[in-house]
C-alpha cells in the first residue's frame, strides 16, 4: 500500500487523470463482460406478428416481470421459460388472432337489427372463421378470405357466389394444398364451385384461380412427382446420389368439348302398325232414264242393268331408327407428350492391379433400369414419348471448408453476438490493462527499478558518508594524462583497488557503499524529473 501511495505522490497531474481514467475503462469493461457473461441465453418466442398483436404479448409478459427482448419485429425472452410462456399465452388466447368469427352475431339484438345487417355481419363472421381455419396450418401465418355472396335478390337468377383468399406463408404451398384449400372454402358456403375460388400469396403471386393459367403449373407438379418416383427407384439400386432424374411434361391447355349424335339406318324397330280397308258397289243402266222409266210399269221396268263392287285396303307403319349422342368434353391437363432423361454414375470395379476404377454400366442394366423408368411413368410409344438412360462418370465434387459435426455444444443456448461482444470487449480489458495502466503505475522508463528505501536506524559516519558533490578540501586532482594514472589522494577504498580499470574501481565502491550511492541516484532522479 506504501508502494502506491509513494507512487501517486510521485506523479503528475496528467499522470494522475490518465490513471484514473485507465481504471474507470477497466471498471466498465469487466462490469460488463460480467453483465454478458451472467445474462440468460435467449429464444426466439414469437417472430412475424402483427403490431397489434405484439403489443399484447409484450404487456402480458411486462405484467409477469418476464425478461425479454425486441429484436425486429421478434421476441425473445429466456430459453428455459419459453415453453412455459407459450403455453401460459396460449390459455390467454394470446397472440390474438384479429379475424372475428361467430362471435359477432352475439352482439346483434333483435330490436334496431334489419335483414341487410345481419346478412353482412353474418358474411363476416364467416369470412372470419374460414380465416381462422385457413391459418392453423404450419404453412401459413396469416390469411384474409373475401367471400362475394349473390344475395337473396329475386331478379338475379345468373349470379353465382365466389371467394378470394390471400394468404401469407411461412413456406411454399404445394398443389395439393391449395387444391384443399380451394374445397374448404366451396364447401362452406352453399353454391359456390372450386374453380370460383381465387387464392394468391403475399407476394401478389396467382396459386389458384382461372384454370388455362394454371395449365403450365399443373404440368410441372406432374413432371415433379413422376421425378420423384424414378428417383427413388434408381437411387435403390445405383445409390443415393449416384443418378440424375429430368422429366418433362407437355399437356394439354386447350379446353374442348364435343357433342356428336348419329342414326343407323340398318337398325330400325317398327314401333306401330296402322291398318285401313275399304269396300264399295256401284250400278249401271243402259237405258235414257226417262218419266216412262221411272213409273214401276213404266218402259224402264225390263232394262238392262250392271252392278260392281270394290275394295281397297292400307297399312302404314311406323319405324323408330338407332340413334346414338356423346358429349365429350376435354379439360386441360392431359399428357400429349413424356420425356424423361436419366443420367446414370458408372460402377466401382476392380482393375488387375487391384486398384478401385469406376467404369460405365453394361448395356444389360441399363436394359433393366430403362424399363423400371417405363413402368413408372408410364410410357406410351404410340404418343411419342421418349426415354433416355445413359451412364457416364460423375465428376467428384470436393467439398469445402470442414465436415460438421456434434458437440458437447450443441445443447448449449450460445448467442452468437454475445459472443463476439464478449471478445471484444475481453480484448479492449487486456489492452487498456497491459499498455495503458500498467505503464501509468510504473511511472517512467528511468525508474522502472523500485530502488530501496535507506534504513532508518543505520547512519553512516559523517567523515565517510558521500553527498555526491565534489569539494576541494577532500583531495586534489593531479595533472593526469590518462585515467588510469588517477591518483586516489588517499580516499579510503581507493587503495585496495588493484585494477587500473575505472569500471572495476567503481563497482568495488558501490559494493563498499551501497546506501550512500543509492541515495545518490535517488537524488539525480528526483533532480531529472524536476528540470523536466
Amino acid at each position: 500500500m506504501q508502494q502506491f501511495i509513494d507512487l501517486w505522490t510521485g506523479m503528475d497531474m496528467r499522470r494522475r487523470v490518465i490513471a484514473l481514467l485507465s481504471i474507470v475503462a477497466v471498471a466498465v469493461t469487466l462490469a460488463t463482460l460480467y453483465r454478458l457473461a451472467t445474462k440468460p441465453g435467449l429464444a426466439l418466442l414469437y417472430s412475424g406478428l402483427e403490431s397489434s398483436q405484439a403489443g399484447e404479448v409484450v404487456r402480458s409478459l411486462e405484467q409477469r416481470g418476464v425478461l425479454y427482448e425486441i429484436r425486429g419485429g421478434a421476441i425473445y425472452v429466456e430459453g428455459a421459460a419459453r415453453d412455459e410462456l407459450r403455453m401460459t399465452l396460449a390459455s390467454e388466447g394470446l397472440p390474438r388472432n384479429n379475424s372475428q368469427g361467430y362471435e359477432l352475431l352475439d352482439s346483434l339484438s333483435g330490436f334496431g337489427t334489419t335483414s341487410q345487417m345481419f346478412d353482412a355481419a353474418y358474411w363476416r363472421a364467416k369470412e372470419g372463421e374460414l380465416a381462422r381455419t385457413i391459418a392453423t396450418s404450419p404453412q401459413i401465418q396469416a390469411a384474409r378470405v373475401h367471400i362475394a355472396n349473390a344475395g337473396s335478390n329475386p331478379f338475379q337468377r345468373d349470379l353465382k357466389p365466389t371467394a378470394s383468399v390471400s394468404v401469407t406463408g411461412s413456406g411454399s404451398l404445394s398443389s395439393g394444398q391449395v387444391r384443399a384449400l380451394k374445397f374448404l372454402i366451396a364447401s362452406a358456403v352453399a353454391g359456390l364451385r372450386p374453380e370460383d375460388v381465387a387464392i394468391i400469396d403475399s407476394s401478389g403471386e396467382l396459386l389458384a384461380g382461372d384454370e388455362r393459367q394454371q395449365g403450365a403449373t399443373g404440368a410441372d407438379d406432374r413432371a415433379d412427382q413422376l421425378r420423384d418416383r424414378v428417383q427413388r427407384l434408381l437411387e435403390a439400386r445405383v445409390g443415393f446420389g449416384n443418378a440424375v432424374v429430368e422429366v418433362s411434361v407437355d399437356t394439354v391447355t386447350e379446353r374442348e368439348s364435343i357433342r356428336e349424335r348419329r342414326f343407323d339406318p340398318e337398325s330400325r324397330v317398327a314401333i306401330s302398325t296402322d291398318t285401313e280397308e275399304r269396300s264399295g258397289t256401284s250400278e249401271n243402266s243402259a237405258n235414257d232414264v226417262t218419266v216412262a222409266s221411272n213409273l214401276p210399269d213404266g218402259d224402264a221396268a225390263g232394262s238392262d242393268n250392271s252392278s260392281s263392287q270394290s275394295t281397297e285396303t292400307r297399312e302404314r307403319v311406323n319405324y323408330e331408327v338407332s340413334e346414338t349422342e356423346r358429349e365429350i368434353i376435354r379439360a386441360p391437363g392431359a399428357v400429349k407428350r413424356l420425356s424423361v432423361a436419366v443420367l446414370v454414375n458408372g460402377a466401382t470395379s476392380v482393375n488387375a492391379e487391384g486398384e478401385q476404377v469406376i467404369e460405365p454400366r453394361a448395356d444389360e442394366e441399363l436394359q433393366a433400369l430403362k424399363d423400371l423408368v417405363a413402368s413408372a411413368v408410364g410410357f406410351d410409344e404410340d404418343r411419342g414419348d421418349i426415354i433416355t438412360i445413359k451412364s457416364m462418370l460423375f465428376e467428384e465434387i470436393v467439398p469445402e471448408g470442414t465436415l460438421a459435426s456434434g458437440s458437447w455444444t450443441d445443447g448449449l443456448a450460445l448467442d452468437p453476438m454475445a459472443l463476439i461482444q464478449m471478445g471484444i470487449l475481453a480484448l479492449v480489458a487486456i489492452v487498456l490493462g497491459l499498455f495503458v495502466v500498467r505503464p501509468v503505475l510504473r511511472g517512467p522508463a528511468g525508474n522502472s527499478v523500485a530502488l530501496p528505501a535507506p534504513s532508518q536506524n543505520t547512519v553512516a559516519p559523517e567523515s565517510d558518508a558521500l553527498t555526491g558533490e565534489i569539494s576541494d578540501d577532500d583531495f586534489t586532482l593531479p595533472d593526469l594524462p590518462v585515467i588510469s594514472d588517477f591518483d586516489t589522494g588517499g580516499l579510503p577504498g581507493f587503495d585496495d583497488v588493484q585494477s587500473s580499470d575505472p569500471v572495476a574501481r567503481l563497482q568495488s565502491l558501490i559494493g563498499e557503499r551501497r546506501d550512500e550511492t543509492v541515495e545518490i541516484l535517488r537524488g539525480w532522479l528526483e533532480d531529472r524529473e524536476e528540470t523536466a
